[in-house]
């Protein structure tokens, strides 16, 4: 899941000439509503019974043998061994490869992993990515692993995959599990993780599950203009009324914030706590929310990002198309962000401004100005959005002037593989599957279709992002429940073709 938009480069054709870069670097994801972010905090304590929190003595740098090198930290991760088979029966270790941001968010958001453990008698180990959550070098400091390029440096994903398998190598040794076969497992960028796990350490994991992984997102493979034609898709397909209220509304909040006392309209009409507003700032807020809609718009209620009823991007067209508000645009764009923002009904009015972290997600902001070139801001005239063309100077002024680096565009295709992606990973790449819902802007940069018979792609038409990864529900359609039967199907294949080969091991 994973998700890790950075709006700062997504949204930018809706911001003003006068909203500056450093107000916008950090609203992924919205906490807005501080009620709703203390249910958050509390459905994670209840989480926490399903794991138990443990800490890894990891070296700094895997790759380099200067002094500095040697360094350690203490990595984190989440352990549940109350399905586990045991080492004795080489029953199986399931791994996820943490995210952008606090572990603990993402176990409680990958119910899969729990609810097939049992199946599979398999034991789960949720691992966090190193400078997020509580993995912070510099003794802990954040102040310090987050003060400059120097520190930062040791921020990649090169770097988070050798320690995920540093980790799981000792791990099983100290469990005297060695002959245990690993499957890992991520969503958004850390089912890319996955996938790459896969491909760098075949001797330490038998596959991969890569759920919403936009691998083909990087150096022009993907259209930059993919990622907006599907939310424009998304919304248009629910109403063709809903999608040129929002296509229209942009201009006409900039017309109404020129006019005399018109940003005072604007924040009585979306109930904006006394502070500053801005039509790019408002602009910024609701494009916040048609994003994080469209990825999450799940078939069952959810409360990844915000408490978001099911289907919620046919609820914000419902608002929008609600004719008891006339033709009052500002009324029905409001009414659409209370779906995102405020489902639960209860904030009484929106700060636009809080630039609170309550995942822990500070450091995409680097990763975003090194490896992390997703091409995602290009919007054609059919859009949602303001019509633009995706512009990298953008991006290497902000890097420059953020952290005096250039970013890389092409590093992770070269590391990673993505150019002639089934060309490439027919020869050489096995026991990946890659998952896929059509509704999800991220799944433009997926591998959409088999490139082997061990190397393959589910693509399911109304999924959105990673939800074969969440934890099912009763309400669950039955093409999600097919998608999942199937990963467990595959993965069973793997696990014992695995077990066949121990056999035949001298």
């Amino acid at each position: 899941m994973a998700i890790w938009l950075l709006l700062l480069f997504l949204l930018s054709p809706l911001l003003s000439s006068s909203t500056t870069t450093a107000k916008i670097t950090h609203l992924f994801p919205s906490s807005i509503i501080h009620p709703e972010q203390l249910k958050i905090s509390l459905a994670t304590k209840t989480t926490n019974k399903l794991y138990k929190e443990k800490f890894y003595t990891q070296i700094l740098d895997h790759f380099n043998y200067n002094p500095q090198s040697y360094h350690t930290f203490q990595q984190r991760y989440l352990i549940n061994s109350k399905y586990w088979g045991g080492a004795n029966n080489n029953s199986p270790i399931f791994v996820y490869t943490g995210n952008e941001g606090d572990i603990e968010w993402f176990a409680q958001n990958t119910g899969f992993m729990f609810e097939t453990a049992p199946h599979f008698k398999a034991l789960l180990v949720f691992i966090e990515h190193r400078f997020y959550g509580k993995s912070m070098p510099y003794g802990g400091n954040k102040v310090i692993a987050y003060s400059n390029s120097t520190t930062l440096g040791y921020l990649s994903s090169t770097q988070a995959l050798a320690d995920y398998a540093t980790l799981i190598v000792d791990l099983k040794k100290n469990l005297t599990a060695t002959d245990s076969p690993v499957v890992v497992f991520g969503g958004s960028y850390g089912g890319m993780l996955a996938a790459w796990f896969r491909l760098k350490y075949p001797h330490v994991a038998v596959g991969a599950l890569a759920s919403s992984a936009p691998i083909l997102n990087f150096d022009n493979i993907t259209s930059p203009f993919s990622f907006n034609n599907i939310i424009t898709q998304d919304f248009r397909s629910e109403s063709e009324k809903c999608y040129k209220v929002i296509k229209r509304s942009w201009q006409e909040i900039d017309e109404t914030a020129a006019k005399p006392g018109g940003l005072e309209i604007l924040r009585k009409s979306f109930r904006i706590c006394k502070n500053y507003i801005s039509a790019g700032s408002l602009k910024s807020w609701l494009g916040t929310a048609y994003v994080y809609t469209a990825m999450t718009d799940y078939p069952t209620p959810s409360n990844f990002l915000n408490p978001l009823p099911a289907y919620p991007v046919k609820q914000m067209c419902k608002a929008i198309d609600d004719p008891k508000t006339g033709n009052n645009t500002l009324e029905k764009l409001y009414g659409a962000a209370n779906i995102y923002y405020n489902y639960t009904g209860d904030a009484k009015c929106f700060d636009l401004n809080d630039d609170s972290d309550p995942h822990g997600l500070g450091g995409w902001t680097w990763q975003a100005c090194t490896e992390m070139i997703l091409l995602t801001d290009g919007n054609t005239e059919e859009s949602i959005f303001p019509a633009s063309n995706y512009s990298y100077n953008d991006r290497l002024e902000f890097c420059k002037e953020k952290y005096n680096i250039e970013p890389r565009p092409s590093w992770v295709p070269m590391e990673f593989g993505a150019h002639h992606i089934h060309r490439v990973l027919k020869r050489f790449g096995s026991n990946i599957i890659f998952f896929n819902g059509l509704r999800d802007p991220w799944s433009g940069g997926g591998v959409l279709k088999d490139i082997s018979k061990s190397v393959v792609a589910i693509v399911a038409k109304e999924g959105a992002h990673h939800v074969d990864l969440r934890f099912s529900t009763s309400e669950d359609p039955e093409w999600l429940k097919h998608a999942r039967k199937r990963e467990i199907h595959i993965i069973s294949k793997w696990l014992s073709q695995y077990y066949r080969t121990l056999d035949d091991s001298p």
